[in-house]
């Protein structure tokens, strides 16, 4: 199932125009974002402020420690 989510403002302009482009499409359904406030939004705290809890590491493996042993020039 595909959901195209319309944000409520955009209701009175596209909800019933998209409603209508994907009738015959039984894969997806259209539907209002009726969330309202702050409480809401997950990626901001109470006062408003983005959550700095969220951490981007680096996820590439780190190198093999200590040294490789020397190869012979095979030129």
């Amino acid at each position: 199932m595909i959901y195209c989510v319309i944000p409520r403002e955009l209701e009175a302009e596209l909800f019933q125009r998209m409603a209508d482009y994907y009738r015959d499409n039984p894969g997806v359904e259209v539907i209002l974002d009726r969330r309202e406030g702050a409480a809401n939004d997950r990626r901001r705290d109470d006062e408003g402020a983005p959550d700095e809890r969220r951490v981007t590491r680096d996820r590439r493996r780190a190198r093999v420690p200590g040294t490789f042993p020397r190869t012979e020039d095979a030129a």
